[in-house]
């Protein structure tokens, strides 16, 4: 793979580009890191320029390099034509000012800016506002393209996605292929769909088309790693972080992935282990009414939704005895159980709270329906997901009762992806347990 090193086009000159040309110079930009610095440094030279013709310019260079609040000013005090308008719309995209970019590409067609390139701008800003119904009405204005574009395929599988109707679009990027087989943008969200629906050779042979292209294509070779990982393919897996590294060699999640990667080459397989934690997990699923338990303490775990024993294991002895009803009698009941399993409670230390006061059950109904909230809700990547479906976690209920040993302990299951769900639980409020 040989990325694009050097691009002829001039974005600084009297005559703007084309908008093909400015996207072949766009993807040039971003093809490496030298490149990008090489832009960067152009764009510096030229921003202080104030001339009609070179705020334009200097416009869409911001927009390239990503700096869309500033492109978008820019742009504003830009002399009227189509190529101001449909950059600056899609800088109010990024700055999701999606009103605003609707009224900048509306106004684009007053000078003569190609109204089907116009319509699928408008569909990608509605559906990335989630106006799906707008978004929709857009593409039927131009469904005499069916069969005809790709893009427009492509706009509408992006849509389907959008609406969980992933079968159709798995469908639509596949017409968008037969019509453009080297379509990059669909290779990709076909690839990723694949993945996600566990056909992982499939995903796997979509990235590969991805990454013998003439861009380097990050993410794609990043999800390819992760997918060849998976089936322990660690060379291959090291080949494709090795190429983002070499035109991207300050990339962040390459950087970790890397060391994931070589981790994992040496990593031990200990079957023994493997058993017990199996033996473990079966332990901790046996459903509390396997044991002889009285009325009370029976309605009380009913009451606080505790079915197994792992539930059990995630409350601690004070938020037991501090529930209605619940005493030390019931609580000596629990330990004996416990102890005839090798396990006990979850210790906590609680702050001495004032004579009076009185639990909170509507808290208490808060904290478990927080629990009981399913793990897609932290919205993590493709690996993620997969490392806690094998260790069976479902909840978040699941998710905190694990240390971080225990997910490092997953096969595959590294440090880039720990730090991913550390980070989306601290959002949510919530943390890993941790062991005294």
């Amino acid at each position: 793979m040989e990325p694009i090193t050097q691009c002829e086009i001039d974005l600084f000159v009297d005559e703007l580009p084309s908008i093909e040309q400015i996207t072949k110079l766009s993807e040039s930009a971003r093809s490496s890191e030298i490149n990008r610095i090489a832009f960067s440094e152009l764009l510096e030279e030229n921003i202080s320029k104030t001339g009609p013709k070179a705020v334009l310019p200097v416009g869409i260079a911001l927009f390239i390099v990503g700096r869309n609040q500033e492109a978008a000013e820019k742009l504003k005090k830009a002399k009227d034509c189509k190529e101001k308008f449909l950059f600056m719309a899609l800088a109010l995209r990024r700055l999701s000012r999606f009103d605003e970019a609707i009224q900048s590409l509306q106004k684009s067609l007053d000078f003569d800016a190609d109204p089907f390139l116009v319509t699928l701008r408008k569909t990608a800003i509605y559906r990335s506002a989630s106006d799906f119904d707008a978004a929709a009405n857009e593409l039927k204005g131009c469904s005499n393209f069916k069969n005809v574009s790709a893009e427009y395929h492509y706009q509408l599988a992006r849509l389907e996605e959008a609406q969980g109707l992933y079968e159709q679009a798995i469908g639509n990027y596949k017409i968008a292929l037969e019509l453009s087989p080297n379509y990059q943008k669909a290779l990709f969200h076909l690839a990723y769909r694949c993945d996600l629906a566990g056909d992982e050779q499939a995903a796997i042979d979509y990235y590969k088309q991805i990454s013998v292209g003439s861009v380097v294509y990050v993410n794609a070779l990043l999800n390819l790693a992760v997918l060849y990982e998976d089936v322990s393919e660690f060379d291959k897996a090291a080949q494709c972080i090795d190429t983002v590294l070499k035109y991207h060699p300050n990339h962040q999640r390459a950087i970790l992935f890397k060391k994931d990667v070589d981790s994992s080459k040496t990593m031990f397989y200990d079957e023994e282990k493997e058993k017990k934690r199996d033996r473990r997990v079966q332990i901790l699923e046996t459903p509390i009414t396997d044991f002889e338990l009285s009325v009370r303490s029976r309605n009380c775990f009913r009451k606080m939704g505790i079915k197994t024993l792992g539930d059990l294991l995630n409350i601690s002895e004070t938020e037991l005895l501090a529930y209605k009803n619940f005493g030390e009698t019931s609580l000596k009941e629990i330990k004996i159980i416990l102890d005839s399993k090798g396990l006990q409670l979850w210790l906590s230390v609680d702050l001495p709270s004032q004579e009076g006061d009185i639990v909170d059950e509507v808290e208490r109904d808060e904290d478990r329906k927080l629990m009981s909230t399913s793990i897609e809700e932290l919205n993590l990547s493709v690996r993620a997901q997969k490392c806690l479906q094998k260790l069976d976690i479902r909840t978040f209920g699941d998710l905190v009762s694990r240390t971080e040993a225990e997910l490092l302990g997953c096969k595959n299951f590294g440090v880039t992806s720990l730090n991913e769900i550390k980070k989306a639980m601290n959002k949510a409020g919530l943390s890993l347990r941790k062991l005294d």
